[in-house]
């Protein structure tokens, strides 16, 4: 590379001040490679043999352990040897480390980094004085120019040829970004074989940052946190104007635990519906799932006959054991919303049918047999001792939050670590593709609105016991649209086959902190539908320029 600052470093240059560096931890490097051979290398080389020898159909099973013998005793051979060798190796290892400090950055990666910003700012010194150019030779050819077709086409010659400039802009500057990034992979390369990589916790977090700023784009981070940041502006102003207006603090502890607090049930709710919407789905009888489990669970944990009727019978379960009547309502709460999704979910698989209909179809039927069968009246309280034993609060930390924490963990082991999970997110990408390669795309999504209907059953009879009852058919109404919204958010994208727990859960978080601070600002409930609209509508308009631009 000919270049005229002569504080530009060519590639010969660079390749000179990293010879001795690579020269002097080399030769230390040959050493640990000499004394592993016969210690940690072969000690790798055995295990890998007995892992494969116990996968192996060839041998019976009588072989396998005279095999397995002999390459255990070469195996403790072996790790005699990396015992014997492991202090002149970490010796080796400190000395070449050593040396690394003292000199890496200073005699190669600084000069580097120097070289590096003196090259992108002569990158887009160049850009504005060919952009000048440019428009200079662009305004006397204009100059020159009558016919209007003449002129247009001149325009769009322009614009190309701003656009080339650009281009070269953006491959000079992306030149020197993958310069200074090979700089500063290149020591923890070298740090790699030196200790066969095994990082230090600092060298992990230094890798992952510079990682970060390489990687980083401003469109795609744009893409992935524009609403977040828009929210979190949002709410800090609501912070500020809350206590000039209303005279409350809406930042508080006790604040954050209400807001935690009411999140809990809603967080059963909205993982179980994004797991629908992984499947490219949805769910919109969640809101009469609640409605129906905080029914049954009203009905079976009321202290004493009950104030209605289930299709003409007044039920009276206080002869049972309390903690009896609480298992007995979760279990109820359970079977009934699994029965439910189990039909939608049937359907939807069996039939291609959309879950929007199927689900649609289990939200009428709910409503109409749950009003139907309690003439739509409200059941009360349930018995007064059953908060304090599910949920209490221990000095005043709600612990039905732990509840939601235990859900959130679960779920996340379900979807990343297991089969099943796996399934979830490769029928949700691509149905056809997964059936393809054997995935029963019938038992995953069944599988799916099953897991949805525990979650619901969960939820709503944590609901019952978090508002001590008072189960109706009504109860719940547009809590479906809010969970579907938190997953929105979250980044459980309708596209199908994308989407973390992690989102989920702040999304969960985003709506009700939004929701319980716009309530205590004294904003009409109405309204706040409003913002809910327009934050749902943003969060797909984003999930939808995201997919574009994937595709």
């Amino acid at each position: 590379m000919v270049t005229q600052n002569t504080k530009i470093m060519t590639a010969e240059q660079e390749a000179e001040l990293l010879q001795p560096i690579d020269a002097h931890v080399g030769a230390i490097q040959e050493k640990i490679n000499a004394l592993r051979a016969d210690g940690t290398d072969k000690v790798i080389e055995i295990q890998n043999a007995l892992d494969n020898l116990k996968r192996d159909r060839i041998y019976t099973q009588q072989e396998k352990d005279a095999k397995a013998a002999a390459l255990k005793v070469e195996l403790d051979k072996a790790k005699a040897t990396e015992a014997k060798n492991k202090d002149e190796i970490a010796k080796l290892i400190a000395e070449a480390e050593s040396y690394l400090k003292a000199h890496y950055d200073a005699e190669y990666y600084q000069p580097v980094v120097e070289s590096c910003k003196v090259e992108k700012a002569l990158a887009q010194q160049n850009y504005a004085d060919a952009v000048a150019k440019l428009k200079k030779e662009h305004e006397a050819a204009l100059a020159k120019l009558s016919d209007a077709h003449e002129i247009k086409d001149e325009k769009y010659v322009q614009k190309n040829r701003l656009f080339d400039a650009k281009m070269q802009l953006d491959k000079d500057l992306q030149a020197v970004k993958d310069r200074q990034h090979a700089a500063f992979d290149h020591k923890y390369h070298l740090i790699d074989m030196l200790r066969m990589s095994k990082f230090t916790v600092g060298e992990t977090l230094a890798q992952r940052w510079e990682n970060y700023k390489y990687t980083f784009n401003r469109r795609d981070f744009l893409l992935r946190n524009g609403l977040y940041i828009a929210i979190i502006v949002i709410f800090i102003a609501l912070c500020i104007i809350t206590p000039i207006v209303k005279n409350v603090q809406l930042l508080t502890v006790n604040n954050v635990l209400n807001i935690l607090q009411q999140a809990s049930p809603r967080m059963f709710l909205a993982l179980g519906v994004a797991g629908l919407i992984l499947l490219a789905g949805t769910d919109l009888s969640i809101g009469r799932m609640v409605g129906m489990g905080m029914t049954a669970a009203t009905i079976v944990m009321h202290q004493g006959p009950n104030t209605g009727s289930v299709f003409g019978n007044v039920f009276d379960f206080s002869g049972l054991p309390v903690i009896l009547r609480v298992l007995l309502a979760l279990i109820v709460c359970i079977v009934l919303c699994t029965i439910f999704t189990t039909i939608a979910g049937f359907f939807t698989a069996k039939f291609k049918m959309h879950p929007f209909i199927s689900t649609m179809a289990n939200m009428l039927v709910i409503f109409g047999l749950v009003t139907y069968s309690t003439k739509g009246v409200s059941f009360g309280a349930i018995d007064s001792s059953i908060p304090g034993m599910i949920i209490p609060k221990i000095n005043g930390f709600p612990t039905i939050i732990l509840w939601a924490v235990a859900a959130v963990l679960i779920v996340w082991f379900i979807w990343n670590k297991t089969t099943f999970g796996k399934n979830l997110y490769a029928v949700g990408g691509n149905s056809e593709a997964a059936a393809v390669s054997g995935i029963s795309v019938f038992r995953v999504t069944v599988g799916a609105f099953i897991l949805a209907g525990i979650l619901y059953g969960f939820g709503s009879w944590l609901e019952c016991i978090r508002m001590v009852g008072s189960g109706s058919a009504a109860y719940g109404q547009g809590w479906e649209m809010d969970a579907i919204a938190a997953c929105v958010v979250g980044g459980i994208s309708f596209t199908g086959g994308i989407g973390k727990i992690s989102g989920v859960v702040v999304g969960v978080f985003i709506f009700t902190a939004l929701t319980y601070s716009l309530t205590t600002l004294g904003i009409d409930t109405n309204l706040q539908f409003v913002f809910s609209g327009i934050i749902i509508l943003v969060a797909v308009m984003l999930d939808c320029l995201k997919y574009v631009q994937k595709k």
